[in-house]
């Protein structure tokens, strides 16, 4: 057993609590390596931020649950050398879909976790919460529940249509379960390609307008359960500059689009505490990677020397900021 403390890291209950009384959202960012990381913490470190450090099942996997680990305490140590005194920094499991991937993750040092059961009916999602929630909160560990449904694909999270989160549901569901922190679907989706063509609108210039967020359900659910904190998944912007750079170098993300940043702020004057954000880091690194220069020396028609060029990892802390 790996008590998270241990490693210098935090958990979400007084960062949320911070948040939603100064009226802003801690960024989670979706990481699968060292680079990802080191951008990440670099960002947090210069904003003067807390972060939130996701790991999906798919990540855990390839990056494996004990290098995770260390790189999780190399996080909070690289932080300190950068000048940080205290980093606030959490290590959460994103989208856990079972009880004993979550207690795998809390027993090697995860101080957050999610367990999302919207999949299943909705006392067999209470049931698998709560027996997470207990399990967890033995260790102080915090427990992201989910309600609603959000389409797209993240990782092996698969959906073709998003279901609202419905207010009349979160009492029960909150209390039942006692989760610390609740992902609601009020129309934000995985993926790069958010909405279809047909969803949106667009502008004069014929650039894609996507749909507004459902703001009426998110205050019918303060007004349930207010102060609560709340979270957005699929909340990435999906910045059209670098969609445009990604397709010019071979890529093929047609019509891809993403959540508005001025609806992103206005979920965060509310009691959304926490966004997760992962297609920003992944476009970074993509146009990172389709333009960096590459130089091939042939001999005899076969590859004698290759020479990849470095593209600075500003590219990526400038995108994370």
């Amino acid at each position: 057993m790996v008590n998270y403390k241990d490693l210098g890291l935090v958990n979400t209950r007084e960062m949320f609590k911070k948040a939603i009384a100064g009226q802003y959202a801690i960024a989670a960012f979706n990481f699968n390596n060292m680079e990802q990381m080191q951008a990440i913490i670099q960002a947090a470190v210069e904003t003067k931020s807390p972060v939130i450090l996701q790991v999906s099942s798919g990540a855990r996997k390839y990056a494996n649950q004990t290098l995770l680990r260390y790189m999780a305490q190399g996080a909070v140590e690289y932080a300190k050398e950068l000048g940080c005194a205290h980093p606030q920094i959490v290590l959460h499991l994103d989208h856990g879909d079972s009880f004993e991937l979550c207690k795998s993750c809390i027993d090697m040092g995860f101080s957050s976790v999610m367990i999302d059961g919207s999949h299943f009916p909705y006392e067999e999602n209470i049931a698998l919460t709560k027996k997470v929630v207990d399990y967890a909160h033995q260790f102080d560990v915090t427990v992201e529940g989910e309600l609603g449904v959000l389409a797209g694909i993240e990782d092996d999270v698969k959906a073709e249509h998003h279901t609202y989160t419905q207010p009349e549901e979160v009492i029960d569901f909150v209390s039942r379960t006692g989760v610390d922190s609740l992902a609601i679907s009020i129309g934000t989706s995985h993926g790069a390609n958010k909405f279809t063509p047909e969803q949106c609108t667009r502008d004069a210039n014929g650039v894609l307008v996507p749909p507004p967020l459902r703001f009426d359900i998110l205050k019918e659910i303060e007004k349930k359960i207010p102060g609560f904190p709340i979270v957005l998944h699929g909340s990435s912007s999906v910045p059209q500059d670098l969609v445009a750079i990604i397709n010019k170098y071979g890529g093929a993300l047609k019509d891809a689009i993403g959540i508005p940043e001025d609806q992103l702020r206005e979920a965060a004057k509310s009691a959304v505490c926490k966004i997760n954000i992962d297609d920003e880091a992944e476009l970074a690194i993509r146009h990172g990677v389709m333009s960096v220069p590459t130089l091939m020396i042939f001999k005899n028609g076969e590859i004698a020397q290759t020479a990849v060029g470095v593209r600075p990892k500003d590219e990526i802390l400038d995108l994370l900021k």
